[in-house]
């Protein structure tokens, strides 16, 4: 057999005798017998002839062969089956989808109807169904390197808010998985690559080993081997399939990372789109761009491509518009039925170009190399949208550092909200550094030179408070558990973790009482000895029972802040090459930015000791203990009663709790036995909510935490409702890359009386968030 695929040579495929059996023979997905006529549709050289074929011969059915024009033209292959009595037909998805358009009614009372090869468009099953649709309609997928079927779904309903049609379960004899980079299982709703195994599998590509070894592995759950579809796909909660698209469909453009599926999604919503698709085509060359390509009745395009254009912007960022659209009456298709990519037209030149405006002043072009920086992508124009390049409030920060490096100017975190293009935020720069009392700058944090103990920031003192008040607890524990396969060399893995610690004086701190007063003491000596548990000898149940309770223990293991350390790491050997790393700090010394920097760092130290290089990092140049101490000078007198004012008045007369129904009574100890639920939102749901942020001038966290604002009014009947939020206060950017505790807690008050709609909530939210990240300092 040859792939089917739509691009590139076909490549030849040796399948067996049982890989055909197993897809035509004694299966639950199609029961095929004498009484049965099936259509012979398909190039005898690709996989679909494969279940035409011997899904009659072996049987007892009788074959109807279709010319290519017939199955080309939906009214005559609706004349065909009626003529012929066809009972069972296969078609690929593009064939479906157009054959769906124009004769929906093409396939009513059909025993069968299979339909697959590429991801279909929603609302053409919808219409089949509306029409009067076969006994059972199949969805199938497969790939020709297991024998045509791998998985099939029968589709009987299709909700309207449906975004996708899953490809159902495994057929008989065949395994799936959908594993991550390492080869893990995910979880469900995760997405990961589709790979497989069972009696379906080929043997080889012809003459082409060594694509046969990357592509065939031996599989990590038992006998025989995998297939590495390349097709990215997520379990949904009943235990079926949705096939996602493929893992290289991903692709990088201008420092963005694009998802063609995402844009081809969102066009095929338009009503006068029929069918979408999205290419980086180079035109000219060199130059790469988005292609939009649609197949649509409506006869003047000229009106069209504007009208998309405005669609697309309504739901996706600028940079995901394609800045190119051809609109055909069809997709031209492959032999086999696929789009035939190859012979699709060149798009023409289009205003892409004009859509780019470079800077005309020395400000502009200052803020554009910051925003390239903090965003990372290529190049920003004057009238590019901060948050349509993927801006968030804590990138907003990090622009707020850098201005204030670059101009020596203080803005609120708010200015580039309300100014969130170039031209608008360097004429906000302009006028702040004109005027007179903008705010005040605060002075450069630097290292200072310390003899003895450093006093503690004021986010150390309320943990250390908090940990003398309530005794030894494993409440602010930071435990993090990596499960690391393939080879590991434990020497330099422990070398890595000991530079670490000297590199952070913060991993070697301990906070003993001084006069009364809590201190931070840097150990000048100190290390960490990885601690290494061998558990390969047990079975796999005793050993995953023994992990889990050895991290749990781990976990529920307090911290002696007075005489430390403040960091343990163990090392849990499951195998040659199956490892479990834990890292368990305390709060006090860390917090979620900082784990981002403890992994980046950790990683690139080992990867340095196993090449036999020299460490590349030095001292960090600015430890946690410069920064309470520059904290403890600039952040008092004034500038510390003024951070406190705006609190103390915004928190006035507030209620001490939300009054929520609850299931048991509170205790009067809080435990902190808390769990977390994650849940996926809808890919059309978070299209809707990021169209809603950016009309709003919001962040999407802003209307996210609107939206959990009313749930808070649901169930409490308050109309007063204040919130703790994490914010990271790294607004500095001398401490982007230092270890500690720097995240501080904002109290968002907001007030919900009066009925507001949504969007009028909204602005209140955005209002009081931008007005508490003025004010972060203190909480």
């Amino acid at each position: 057999m040859y792939t089917s695929g739509s691009t590139g040579r076909p490549k030849g495929i040796g399948i067996t005798h049982q890989s055909v059996v197993r897809l035509v023979k004694e299966t639950h997905y199609i029961d095929l017998g004498p009484t049965d006529i099936m259509a012979l549709a398909s190039n005898s050289a690709f996989d679909a002839a494969t279940f035409e074929l011997w899904g009659a011969l072996l049987n007892g059915a009788r074959l109807a062969g279709l010319p290519r024009e017939v199955t080309l033209s939906p009214r005559a292959l609706h004349q065909a089956i009626q003529t012929q009595g066809i009972t069972t037909l296969f078609l690929t998805t593009a064939l479906f989808n157009q054959i769906a358009q124009e004769e929906p009614e093409a396939f009513r009372a059909m025993p069968h109807l299979l339909f697959g090869g590429e991801a279909v468009e929603v609302r053409r099953v919808q219409e089949v169904l509306r029409h009067g649709p076969p006994a059972r309609l199949l969805h199938v997928y497969g790939p020709t390197e297991n024998t045509t079927f791998t998985t099939w779904n029968q589709v009987q309903d299709v909700p309207d808010e449906a975004v996708t049609v899953p490809i159902g379960r495994p057929l008989s004899n065949t395994q799936v998985y959908i594993l991550d980079r390492q080869l893990q299982p995910v979880p469900v709703g995760i997405p990961g690559e589709l790979c497989i195994g069972g009696d379906g599998l080929a043997r080889a590509y012809y003459n082409r080993p060594a694509l046969t070894a990357a592509q065939f592995i031996p599989n990590p759950f038992g006998a025989g081997r995998l297939y590495k579809s390349g097709d990215l796909a997520r379990y949904l909660p009943d235990g079926t399939i949705e096939f996602l698209g493929r893992l290289d469909a991903q692709v990088k453009l201008r420092g963005f990372r694009i998802e063609l599926g995402e844009i081809e999604a969102a066009l095929s919503q338009h009503e006068a789109v029929q069918e979408a698709l999205v290419l980086v085509r180079e035109h000219p060359p060199g130059q790469k761009q988005l292609a939009a390509y649609i197949a649509s009745g409506e006869p003047d395009a000229t009106l069209l491509i504007p009208a998309l254009t405005t669609h697309l912007k309504q739901t996706l960022p600028d940079y995901m518009v394609p800045s190119a659209f051809v609109v055909l009456d069809h997709f031209p298709l492959t032999p086999n039925g696929k789009v035939d990519r190859q012979a699709l037209p060149a798009p023409e030149t289009t205003s892409s170009e004009d859509r780019y405006v470079v800077s005309r002043t020395p400000t502009e072009a200052v803020l554009a190399a910051i925003w390239s920086d903090v965003l990372g992508v290529d190049r920003v124009g004057m009238h590019d949208n901060f948050f349509d390049l993927g801006g968030h409030s804590l990138v907003a920060t990090q622009v707020i550092s850098r201005v204030r490096d670059a101009f020596h100017t203080e803005l609120p975190v708010r200015t580039v909200f309300e100014s969130p293009t170039i031209a608008e935020l360097a004429m906000a720069v302009d006028a702040t550094s004109q005027a007179e009392g903008a705010i005040l700058v605060p002075p450069p944090i630097q290292a200072a030179e310390r003899v003895g103990d450093a006093p503690l920031s004021y986010a150390q003192q309320r943990l250390w408070f908090l940990d003398q008040m309530e005794g030894a607890s494993p409440t602010y524990n930071v435990p993090m558990a990596l499960r690391l396969t393939g080879s590991l060399e434990v020497e330099p893995l422990e070398q890595a973790l000991n530079h670490m610690i000297q590199r952070h004086d913060v991993l070697r701190t301990t906070f003993p009482v001084v006069a009364g007063q809590p201190v931070q003491r840097v150990d000048s000596h100190g290390s960490c000895a990885l601690d290494v548990v061998d558990l390969h000898h047990l079975a796999a149940p005793e050993q995953t029972s023994e992990l889990h309770q050895r991290l749990a223990q781990e976990a529920d293991c307090p911290f002696d802040l007075a005489h430390g350390p403040p960091l343990r790491v163990t090392l849990y050997v499951l195998g040659d090459c199956d490892h479990v790393l834990l890292v368990n700090m305390h709060h006090i010394i860390s917090d979620a930015w900082s784990l981002g920097i403890w992994w980046r760092e950790l990683d690139a130290l080992y990867q340095t000791q196993v090449a036999g290089q020299p460490f590349p990092m030095s001292g960090h140049p600015l430890q946690y203990a410069d920064f309470a101490q520059w904290q403890r000078q600039w952040l008092s007198g004034e500038v510390l009663a003024t951070q406190l004012a705006y609190w103390q008045q915004q928190l006035a007369g507030v209620s001490a709790l939300l009054d929520l129904p609850t299931d048991h009574p509170r205790p009067p100890v809080q435990t902190f036995k808390g769990q977390t639920e994650w849940f996926e939102v809808a890919p059309s749901l978070a299209e809707a909510l990021t169209a809603l942020s950016r009309r709003s001038g919001a962040s999407l966290f802003m209307t996210l935490y609107a939206a959990f604002v009313v749930l808070m009014y649901r169930y409490s009947g308050q109309e007063d409702i204040v919130i703790g939020t994490p914010i990271a206060n790294r607004h500095y950017r001398e401490i982007e890359s230092t270890l500690g505790f720097f995240v501080n807690t904002l109290a968002l008050r907001t007030d919900i009386s009066g009925q507001p709609s949504f969007e009028a909530l909204l602005k209140r939210v955005r209002q009081v968030m931008l007005s508490g990240y003025a004010y972060q300092l203190v909480s």
